[in-house]
């Protein structure tokens, strides 16, 4: 075959592929990307809930602009409340960023150093967990430990664990993912054993020290441990498609809970710096990512921020599926949102 005949094959191979592949994209996804972008960020929220989005909480600081807050849809769809952009909402894995900026104000004051391993702080798992005399902190907080991810385990979400203990014994004697530091895998263990790592060497929970770290002094004082600490009314609902229930009180110990406000502040120091003292900044530059997002059912979080238009967004959405759809259609509309501050 010649090498004109083999790219005109390629070619054709290419577009056969790509349009098999819509096949296999559902039609939601295709639609939410290529519907006109609306004028304003009310406009955009009310799109999406004609998806299956049962609520949804905007929050966006950019420079030069007063703060804006939106919601839309339902709070609690049962009694038919209306979403409130100050309601709770359990923030999922963004908290990873709090634990994060708490680890940095550790290595900071000398309290726990990054390159000592899990063998070194929590000698009791040599032998339990392959590696654990090479798995350091470092790689911990970058996902880069190879450390089996205890929310992997079949049906977890079916009857999530309650404590650190029971979550660690699923994962206790199971071969690593990979050797330490040679790939890259997003895992809950890491900031498991992180989070108890830091409780010892305070002495006390982490929270509190993040409280008094990051929270008291920012003026942070809707951001709690756990749903526990609050009323419940003043939770967002969240809900998971095929599942009747309200969860916002299911699984209390699984996750924070802030109002959108709070968490964008807290981002916006994150990237200012003005939630780090001397040369902490750099410490935490060079160990964990400036934004993030968060999942557990019934409740979507986003943290960005967009540099071009020196923007902070959070973005709340209270339904997830088992299928993951509602994960990709938030992500198109928060890039859909972007495109409409951007053009403002």
């Amino acid at each position: 075959m010649t090498k004109k005949k083999t790219k005109r094959v390629l070619k054709l191979f290419l577009i056969v592929a790509s349009i098999t592949s819509l096949f296999f994209v559902p039609w939601t996804l295709v639609k939410a990307w290529i519907l006109p972008l609306p004028d304003t960020i009310e406009e955009q929220m009310d799109e999406a809930l004609a998806y299956d989005f049962e609520g949804m909480i905007v929050y966006i600081d950019q420079s030069g602009k007063a703060p804006q807050q939106y919601a839309a849809g339902w709070h609690n769809r049962e009694t038919k409340t209306a979403a409130k952009p100050q309601a709770l909402f359990k923030i999922a894995s963004i908290s990873k960023l709090y634990d994060a900026v708490a680890l940095t104000k550790l290595v900071h004051k000398g309290r726990i150093s990054l390159d000592k391993t899990i063998a070194d702080y929590l000698p009791e798992l040599v032998g339990k967990i392959e590696y654990a005399k090479e798995i350091t902190l470092r790689m911990m907080v970058q996902h880069r430990s190879g450390l089996p991810n205890f929310t992997d385990t079949p049906d977890f979400w079916s009857a999530p664990t309650a404590s650190y203990e029971e979550s660690l014994a699923l994962i206790l004697n199971k071969p690593a993912d990979f050797k330490p530091d040679e790939d890259y895998a997003y895992c809950n263990t890491n900031y498991l054993i992180l989070n108890k790592i830091m409780d010892n060497a305070l002495g006390y929970d982490t929270f509190r020290f993040i409280k008094e770290e990051v929270l008291i002094p920012h003026n942070l004082s809707n951001t709690y441990n756990s749903v526990l600490d609050v009323a419940a009314e003043d939770i967002m609902s969240g809900y998971h498609i095929g599942h009747s229930s309200d969860l916002k009180m299911a699984d209390p110990n699984i996750s924070m809970v802030a109002t959108a406000e709070d968490v964008g502040i807290f981002l916006r120091a994150l990237h200012d710096g003005s939630v780090f003292k001397d040369e902490e900044k750099e410490i935490y530059a060079s160990l964990y990512e400036f934004e993030h997002a968060g999942w557990v059912p019934g409740y979507q979080s986003f943290a960005n921020y967009y540099e071009d238009i020196d923007a902070v967004v959070v973005q709340f959405y209270n339904t997830t599926d088992p299928k993951l759809i509602n994960w990709n259609l938030s992500e198109i509309i928060n890039k859909r949102l972007y495109k409409i501050l951007k053009r403002q």
